[in-house]
């Protein structure tokens, strides 16, 4: 299978930046969309931001002009750029992505998520 491991999490004042990284690794044939969630105490998960491999964007309406999401297709990697955090962006932020990998069967899709990586913003 194909697994993802975020990395960039922590505890940032308000107004302050942190920079998510999600690298993706195994028998990776393609991905195609890579994808930032995130899920708050007592909340449903999110979608956060959302990049096509043509690196087409999407973002929740409650992010838009602070988040930027990005990814690196040679290094099977996306990036979630956070700017002007909220106390309200606390939450575990998950990676997602899904494409094709070589299983012992031939070209198989998968869907995988990460462990998640907390995010905290004091005020």
């Amino acid at each position: 299978q194909v697994q993802l491991v975020e990395s960039g999490g922590g505890l940032v004042q308000a107004g302050g930046s942190l920079r998510l990284s999600c690298a993706a690794s195994g028998r990776i044939f393609s991905i195609n969309a890579m994808a930032w969630y995130r899920q708050a105490p007592g909340k449903q998960r999110e979608l956060v931001a959302h990049i096509t491999t043509g690196a087409t964007t999407n973002y929740a309406d409650s992010v838009k002009g602070r988040f930027t999401i990005s990814r690196d297709n040679a290094k099977n990697t996306v990036y979630l750029q956070m700017n002007s955090l909220k106390p309200e962006d606390t939450a575990v932020y998950y990676c997602n992505a899904d494409g094709t990998y070589l299983s012992g069967r031939g070209p198989s899709t998968f869907g995988s998520w990460g462990q998640g990586t907390q995010v905290t913003v004091s005020s």
